[in-house]
C-alpha cells in the first residue's frame, strides 16, 4: 500500500490507481495486494473501488492471507513466549508493537505511546482506536494467546542497532526480521514476523492455492519487505520512489522499473498488462 499503491502520503488512491485495479480484474488478471499493514487497516482502502470480495490481501507482510470480504484463507502465529523474548531486545531501541489478529478489538498492544508517537506518529493517529497500552508489555503476550507479528520503529540509527542486538540474542532464530526503511523521513521499521513468514512466501503460497505458475506472477513493490516478492515472481517491478539501492538491485536481477507512487506507476504497469492481454487475444 504504502509507496506503492498509495502516493506520498494520502490516505486513498488516486483515481487512474482504482480503475487500473477495477480493469485488471475485468481483463481475468487475478489481482492480490501485498501489504505490512494489518487487514483492518489497508481494507477499508479499497472500498469504494468496486473490486471483488474474493480479492486475496496478503496483510502484516504475510502472516494473513484473507480476501477482501474478509474470508481467512491462511494465517501464521508468532508464539508469545517468542513476544516476550523479543521485548527484553528492542525495550531500549524506539517503540515496540505487536499485533493481534482479533477484527473489532484492541489488535495492537504497546508499553509506552510517547515513546511511539515520537518515532511514529502518523502511524499512531491512523491506528489510535485499535491501540491497547500495557506496561510492562509482557503483560499483554500470555502463553495461548500467539500473536501475527511485532514492530519495531524508530530513527535509522535506532533501528540499525535493535536489529544487531536482535542478531546476538537468543531469539534471533526464532523470528524473521524485515526492514522498511524511509530514509527521507530517517525513519525504520523493522517487521518481527513468524519464522518462515515474508511477503514473497506467502505469495508463493497463495499462486500455489490458485493454480497460477511462477512465470505467470508479476509483483510490484518499493521496499526492502518487497525483495522477496520481487524475486519469487516471473517478473519483478521496482517502484521509481524505491531507494537507490534497490533500483541497482534492480539492474542487475532484471527486475523492471515503473515510476513513482506520485506518478500512477502502478497504474501504468497495469495498463501495460491489460494492452497486451487483449494484443494477445486478438
Amino acid at each position: 500500500m504504502d509507496g506503492t499503491l498509495l502516493p506520498g502520503f494520502a490516505k486513498a488512491l488516486t483515481p487512474r490507481t482504482g480503475r487500473a485495479l477495477k480493469s485488471a480484474q475485468e481483463a481475468g488478471i487475478i489481482v492480490a495486494l501485498a501489504t505490512g499493514r494489518r487487514t483492518d487497516f489497508a481494507a477499508p482502502l479499497l472500498q469504494g473501488l468496486n473490486l471483488r470480495a474474493d480479492l486475496p490481501l496478503i496483510a502484516s507482510n504475510g502472516a494473513v492471507l484473507r480476501t477482501l470480504g474478509g474470508e481467512i484463507l491462511d494465517r501464521c502465529l508468532l508464539p508469545a513466549q517468542v513476544a516476550r523474548g523479543l521485548c527484553e531486545v528492542f525495550r531500549p531501541f524506539g517503540a515496540l508493537v505487536f499485533t493481534f489478529d482479533r477484527p473489532g478489538s484492541r489488535e495492537l498492544v504497546l508499553e509506552d505511546l510517547e515513546v511511539a508517537h515520537k518515532a511514529i506518529a502518523m502511524w499512531v493517529e491512523a491506528n489510535r482506536d485499535a491501540i491497547e497500552v500495557v506496561k510492562p508489555l509482557e503483560d499483554a503476550l500470555r502463553d495461548g494467546e500467539d500473536l501475527i507479528q511485532g514492530m519495531g520503529a524508530g530513527s535509522l540509527s535506532q533501528m540499525n542497532l535493535a536489529e544487531e542486538a536482535l542478531k546476538a540474542s537468543p531469539w534471533s532464530g526464532s523470528c524473521e526480521c524485515v526492514r522498511t526503511v524511509y530514509p527521507g523521513r530517517d525513519m525504520s521499521i523493522l517487521d518481527l514476523l513468524p519464522k518462515g513468514v515474508s511477503k514473497g512466501r506467502a505469495l508463493e503460497r497463495l499462486a500455489a492455492r490458485l493454480g497460477v505458475d511462477r512465470e505467470e506472477t508479476m509483483a510490484i513493490g518499493d521496499n526492502w519487505n518487497d525483495v522477496g516478492m520481487l524475486e519469487w515472481a516471473g517478473q519483478g517491478v521496482l517502484m521509481g520512489n524505491a531507494a537507490a539501492e534497490l533500483h541497482a538491485m534492480a539492474e542487475e536481477r532484471g527486475w523492471q522499473q515503473t515510476l513513482p507512487n506520485d506518478q500512477d506507476g502502478v497504474a501504468v504497469v497495469l495498463e501495460d498488462a491489460i494492452a497486451k492481454r487483449a494484443a494477445d487475444r486478438i
